[in-house]
């Protein structure tokens, strides 16, 4: 029973159940209406019958006489299907016809009849049978009376078979609109089920568990996708969390540790000689801390969306060209050349300041890990298709095995063979979450056949020209 009250209180039973009483109410009054009008069409197809042969009756009497019209009645009378016929005298006796008795008082005036009337036929068992009919009086000049009606069985048994017909046909769509409505609660109510049941393993913590969606693009899945993406929105920002906790915990503590150990040897060395080299050590080690700890905060900015409202249009050929133009330098220093080539006009909506970091992040871990190669050239490509807008920064160093690209765009994640390098394994991370925040993608495949070499893809979904 409690199954029960829980079903009426969902929405999709309860519109099903207003649009039940609606469709019952409009159905109620189909029925009412089509058999009124059915009845209604029949008069008055009676009604013209009665009068066009009243006319012909007239006709006769005045052509014929009181003689040609008691034939012309009584041959009419014998036909099959006939209608009533009857010839009274002046006060209302029944002198000649097809009926038995007349419900009294029905000649005394000439014309239509307002109301059916009852009347008895000599073919009837019992005196009490009545039939209901139509008629019309004409009264002659002699002061005769003639009726001339007809029978409304027919009419009325075609009124019934009509209503019954139709109460028939929507009882049974009001059955079935019964059974789909109780369907579509249970369904729902399943549905719902499903969905509080995951909700129940998520908020026990088991962030993985995603709402079941059924495939068929209802509001039900559409809310499911949408609570959905958010959930898997909140999983990566709680990985992301937990991981950027044991990697500070983990990466940070040797530079710390370093950081510590020197200075207790600068306060140690009582003669001040290595002091100055020693607290040079600690500048620069301070300054790496606090170069990673700003690109955290850079990174969870980006994130959390705070630069969205700083967008605007962004010429990405200018851009392009004042990166290159800022690492030039370094990249000579390094014996190595940057060339760029990218396609002039081409304007995106978003941040300048983080596409250039990002940028610049690439081109920086370019001069790095490719430093030493046989091909010492650093490309930087940018191009547009109908729907995207790609910039590329390619070299040609060691590169990234296949099966590690997906973790490289982790915060403090580096290769084994990239510790002896400088940095914090958090460059890959900000332009991720920069892609991110543009509605863009962050791809990382091979320069080389080989698989050697590293080529970044930052694509930004074109704007409309």
């Amino acid at each position: 029973m409690s199954r029960i009250s829980v079903l009426f209180r969902t929405t999709a039973v309860r519109l099903s159940a207003l649009y039940l009483i609606l469709f019952s109410l409009c159905a109620a009054f189909l029925v009412f209406y089509v058999t009124g009008m059915s009845e209604r069409l029949l008069q008055q197809q009676t009604r013209d019958s009665i009068a066009a042969e009243v006319t012909q009756i007239a006709d006769v009497y005045d052509r014929a006489g009181i003689n040609g019209l008691l034939r012309s009645l009584e041959r009419r009378a014998r036909q099959p299907g006939a209608n009533l016929y009857v010839i009274a005298g002046p006060n209302g006796e029944i002198l000649a016809g097809n009926v038995a008795a007349l419900q009294p008082g029905l000649l005394d005036d000439e014309g239509w009849k307002s109301e059916p009337f009852r009347y008895r036929r000599f073919t009837d068992e019992s005196r009490a049978e009545r039939h209901v009919a139509l008629a019309q009086v004409l009264v002659l000049d002699n002061g005769l009376r003639i009726l001339v009606g007809r029978d409304l069985q027919e009419p009325e048994k075609f009124r019934v078979l009509v209503r019954q017909a139709l109460m028939v046909a929507l009882g049974i769509m009001g059955l079935g609109a019964l059974v789909i409505w109780f369907g579509i609660g249970r369904n729902a109510l399943r549905r719902i089920d499903r969905m509080s049941e995951a909700s129940t393993k998520i908020m026990a913590g088991d962030l993985s568990q995603r709402l079941p969606t059924s495939g068929s693009g209802d509001e039900f899945d559409r809310l499911s996708e949408s609570l959905n993406a958010m959930l898997e929105r909140i999983e990566k920002l709680n990985e992301g969390l937990k991981q950027v906790s044991d990697n500070i915990a983990h990466d940070l503590k040797t530079p710390l540790t370093r950081l510590r150990n020197k200075a207790e040897a600068a306060l140690a060395d009582t003669e001040g000689s290595n002091q100055s080299g020693a607290l040079e050590q600690i500048i620069a080690e301070s300054d790496q801390l606090i170069r990673t700890f700003n690109a955290l905060l850079m990174i969870s900015r980006v994130e959390a969306g705070s630069a969205v409202a700083e967008m605007s249009e962004v010429d990405l050929a200018r851009l392009v060209a004042d990166c290159v133009e800022l690492y030039e330098p370094l990249a000579e220093d390094k014996e190595m050349r940057i060339e760029a080539e990218a396609a002039p006009g081409v304007a995106i909506s978003g941040n300048r300041e983080l596409i250039s970091q990002a940028l610049g992040n690439l081109i920086d871990n370019a001069i790095k890990y490719a430093e030493g190669a046989e091909n010492p050239l650093i490309r930087v490509e940018m191009m547009r298709s109908d729907r995207h807008v790609v910039l590329t920064v390619a070299d040609h160093g060691p590169g990234i095995p296949e099966n590690m690209r997906g973790e490289v765009v982790k915060r403090f994640v580096r290769l084994d063979e990239s510790r002896s390098k400088p940095g914090t394994g958090l460059g890959l991370s900000l332009v991720d979450a920069v892609m991110e925040m543009h509605r863009g993608a962050l791809e990382l495949s091979a320069t080389e056949e080989d698989g050697r070499g590293l080529a970044v893809r930052m694509v930004f979904p074109a704007v409309a020209t």
